[in-house]
């Protein structure tokens, strides 16, 4: 007997840069396409993330009123909007990324009738989040709690602060990691002299001050940083890399469409932040050989084995990241020890099969729970 095949309406928030849910929308859609579903993705804006699904065969149905700020006004044209959309392609479901996209479309969903499931790329009331903003969030996350019958968490992490903090019960939230498909680029983490990698917006979120400080503590070491992304605080960056003597070293590339020749070409991944759900580039640098280096936030430990494929540092720790990045530096069979436990962790656990298998899961416990509750009704 053949498994079922679904209409999928994916929605997210903007399509002017490529951030990990924008990863995971174009990966998990691409690959759900190939199994035989049709799917649409709805997204506000305009940019890249359009011209990689279209390049990949992908339906862009694009939402004029989507955009990221609140702006109850705005949000309701795009409730409205997302309404007629989803009329129009009359899905099975809806999957949706990103938060506030996942706001607006769950009750789009609802008010239509059509099963939603949210997606948690990191919930926007993190650790690290300033106060005033997580308040607003659990807020607006409670106030959908009735209609949202399931949640995927990429994080046990992320699930257990959905608890806590009442946005869900523990029943209505899953857990699918992160995945990513598999690539042939493979890292030599013994080359010297080593360059490290960070793959991350440089906005606010990402906490490149504390990156750098920690480097300019082993400035005795020959090292080189490529930072990886594009952001609002590209210029304040370079000035801190200029005043801590460190801009013949650090190396700006800008928004990236392909990452992967810059993790073959490193020797060492860091993620440093403010606060995270599960990061999607550690999964590449890992699948490339890497060994990891990221801030103990949200699920990012999860990821790999501590001290085995890579290090969680305390967040804002300077001196804790510059111990274990001069431990990394000064021992290139160290990396490519730990480069390599930390390929083999990828395989085990973050395949893009895995990934597709338990969503199309999920999708199916998603529809059975609908079919329950219009049998109660």
């Amino acid at each position: 007997m053949s498994e079922p095949r679904y209409r999928i309406a994916f929605v997210t928030t903007q399509a002017d840069s490529m951030g990990g849910s924008h990863v995971h929308v174009r990966d998990l859609s691409t690959a759900l396409a190939a199994r035989g579903h049709q799917v649409c993705v709805m997204v506000g804006g305009e940019g890249p993330f359009i011209r990689q699904l279209q390049e990949r065969g992908i339906d862009v149905v694009p939402l004029r009123h989507m955009v990221r700020p609140i702006s109850p006004a705005q949000d309701v044209r795009a409730i409205a909007e997302l309404r007629q959309k989803l009329r129009e392609f009359s899905p099975d479901l809806v999957s949706a990324h990103s938060s506030k996209a996942g706001l607006l479309a769950r009750i789009a969903g609802w008010s239509r009738r059509i099963p939603t499931l949210f997606t948690a790329h990191g919930w926007s009331f993190a650790e690290g989040i300033p106060e005033r903003q997580r308040r607003v969030y659990i807020a607006a996350e409670r106030s959908v709690r009735r209609i949202s019958p399931l949640i995927v968490c990429v994080a046990e992490g992320d699930r257990a602060l959905g608890v806590k903090e009442g946005v869900a019960s523990s029943d209505q939230i899953i857990v699918i990691y992160n995945a990513m498909p598999d690539s042939p680029e493979r890292a030599n983490p013994t080359t010297q002299p080593p360059r490290i990698v960070s793959v991350a917006r440089l906005d606010e979120q990402k906490d490149h001050p504390t990156l750098l400080c920690a480097l300019a503590e082993v400035r005795d070491r020959a090292w080189q940083l490529d930072l990886v992304g594009g952001g609002a605080r590209a210029d304040e960056l370079r000035d801190l890399a200029h005043e801590l003597g460190l801009a013949e070293r650090v190396h700006f590339h800008g928004t990236q469409t392909d990452v992967r020749p810059f993790l073959r070409d490193a020797q060492i991944f860091a993620l440093i932040s403010n606060w995270e759900g599960f990061p999607r580039s550690t999964l590449e640098a890992m699948r490339t050989g890497l060994p990891v280096v990221v801030s103990d936030l949200g699920g990012s430990r999860e990821a790999f084995e501590e001290g085995v494929s890579g290090y969680s540092v305390p967040p804002r720790d300077i001196a804790r990241l510059t111990e274990v990045l001069r431990d990394l530096i000064d021992h290139p069979e160290k990396r490519a020890r730990m480069g390599q436990a930390a390929r083999q962790r990828y395989e085990e656990l973050f395949t893009f099969d895995r990934l597709v298998q338990q969503t199309e899961a999920a999708y199916a416990e998603l529809l059975a729970r609908a079919g329950q509750r219009k049998r109660r009704g």
